[in-house]
């Protein structure tokens, strides 16, 4: 019997509009940065976000690497917070103080409860966008209680859905050492998690992620042994026959006629036309939940995920797109931005029900009050992700880390939580054309951070020079925690810059731990077409 599919909004589902203080919050703090430093030397941070893309991401902004191109509302930079001195205010926080805040939960309480679940279920009057007295949103469901394959369990030990993975951080404002620990989980609607019969299936829904990471990814994914005529009879290993299947085999063309199918109740929901497959694309009612935390250490020295979240981010895939409309809306945008380039952009949506992208995906998120709670975010601070999540070449259907998951040949075949082992020991990923990834970063970056602010990295990784040491890069080729962790000390004061945001509740001024001012390193106005000073783009993989 087919399944009918109640987690699914149509296109067409009413998300309003709302006015901006800041009007181009989708255009990120690290865009303002100077590529010219005073020396008169070339920085380009740019190319990881900014760069050729893959279809069905049909944006190609290599471009924006060699010249600003902002609407007249976004010359003025809007991030007013990279230039405030915040270090007396950071002082005033003692160590004790600071390591005591960050290691008490404001997600789980002390009988395991998720604290803003409760909160949501009776939200106060400026959080009831609708007005009818009921939370409406995106609710938080996950637990943080991992077993041995990364599945999340409720107290009762039932899987919630959600699994967490483990996965090369993004070079630059997404390392431990510039600002923030992060974890990221995924979950496949419902039917990605159903036997034929219709009862929950740990190998069914194993396999239909491994199926839905090889289309990301665009290659093949081993598996533990599975039994394909049990899954619905799919040739996973695509031997030509019905047996035991080690592999999932990426073998996506749909004009030669060849098809790839998921398994268990998903199946049937594909050939009824209610769920679609595509290489680049997740499928309908996939959910991340990417929680942004403080920077923890232990006794060691490592940095650790805090308890604390700073915010927890949500993003559910509501509706399918195919290759064509994906095209269709980008060429669109491209001439909008011809026929009018001082419009900015609109964004569809509120706190209660989220902001959509108009690539299929709805994003809602939490994050702290003043005083360390978690609350939803504004309107406005959620239009900061939007930028990032389907308005660059950069991504993989609007998605940054599922891309970049480490494989079965990690611990517990990849599929981990930070909480259950760490970076240390990571060996450093390779792009492409077989150089190392992040001493690439360093090498055309000049720098560890975008602001080039990072004194830290700078001191372990260059010479008086401004030349990467080589004994360095060698380290760091068998262990990425050498450049991605912050000091004990470097990550206090990371922590403390950040709570001082959070008493200011100022985060439409900019979320940056800026233990410093930005000064020179970024422009306070910039004109557009102004050159970076960059003279040919890079790719980001």
């Amino acid at each position: 019997m087919a399944l009918t599919i109640p987690w699914l909004l149509s296109e067409a589902a009413s998300l309003d509009e709302r006015i901006l203080q800041n009007e181009t919050p989708h255009i990120v703090s690290q865009c303002y940065t100077k590529m010219v430093d005073a020396q008169g030397r070339v920085h380009n941070p740019c190319y990881t976000c900014h760069t050729r893309s893959e279809p069905p991401n049909y944006i190609n902004d290599q471009d924006l690497q060699l010249a600003f191109s902002f609407p007249a509302p976004a010359e003025e930079n809007p991030w007013k917070n990279l230039y405030k001195d915040r270090r007396a205010a950071m002082a005033a926080i003692s160590d004790a103080e600071m390591r005591a805040y960050l290691r008490q939960s404001n997600y789980l309480d002390a009988e395991g409860r998720i604290i803003p679940a409760q909160r949501l279920a009776k939200p106060p009057a400026d959080w009831d966008y609708n007005d009818n007295g009921r939370w409406e949103g995106f609710i938080p469901d996950a637990y943080f209680r991992f077993d041995e394959e990364g599945f999340d369990l409720d107290p009762e030990g039932r899987p919630t859905g959600w699994r967490a993975f483990a996965y090369y951080p993004f070079p630059g404002t997404f390392w431990p050492t510039n600002g923030s620990t992060d974890d990221v989980l995924i979950r496949l609607a419902e039917p990605f998690r159903r036997a034929l019969n219709g009862e929950f299936d740990r190998t069914v829904y194993k396999t239909n992620l491994a199926i839905v990471e090889s289309l990301i990814r665009r290659r093949d994914i081993p598996i533990e042994p599975v039994d394909e005529a049990a899954l619905g009879r799919v040739d996973l290993d695509r031997d030509g026959a019905i047996g035991t299947a080690q592999w999932v085999r990426y073998d996506w063309a749909p004009r030669e006629g060849r098809l790839m199918w998921y398994v268990g109740q998903a199946l049937e929901e594909q050939r009824a036309g209610r769920l679609h497959l595509a290489a680049g694309l997740y499928p309908e009612g996939t959910e991340f939940l990417h929680t942004v935390r403080y920077i923890d250490v232990d006794e060691r020295g490592d940095n650790k995920l805090s308890a604390r979240m700073k915010e927890v981010r949500h993003a559910i895939k509501r509706y399918w797109m195919s290759y064509a409309d994906l095209d269709l809306r980008q060429a669109a945008e491209f001439k909008e931005r011809h026929d009018f380039p001082d419009r900015v952009r609109a964004f569809r949506g509120n706190l209660e029900s989220g902001l959509s992208n108009d690539q299929g995906w709805v994003y809602s998120g939490l994050i702290e009050d003043a005083e360390g709670q978690l609350r939803p975010q504004s309107y406005e601070e959620l239009a900061f992700c939007i930028g990032c999540h389907g308005g660059i070449g950069a991504t993989t259907d609007s998605s940054f880390a599922f891309p970049r998951r480490l494989g079965a040949d990690h611990f517990q075949r990849g599929w981990f939580h930070w909480s259950q082992k760490g970076l240390e020991g990571l060996p450093e990923p390779l792009r492409r054309d077989g150089e190392p990834e992040y001493a690439f970063y360093l090498k055309v970056n000049g720098a560890g951070d975008e602001f080039r602010h990072n004194r830290e990295v700078m001191a372990r990784f260059f010479d008086a020079k401004g030349e990467l040491k080589p004994q360095m890069l060698k380290r760091l080729r068998e262990d990425i925690s050498l450049l991605l962790y912050a000091s004990p000390e470097r990550a206090m004061q990371l922590n403390k810059a950040y709570r001082v945001i959070v008493k200011e509740q100022s985060f439409i001024e900019g979320r940056d731990a800026m233990i410093e001012t930005a000064g020179f390193d970024v422009h306070p106005w910039v004109d557009r077409y102004t050159p970076t000073g960059i003279k040919e783009p890079l790719l980001g993989y």
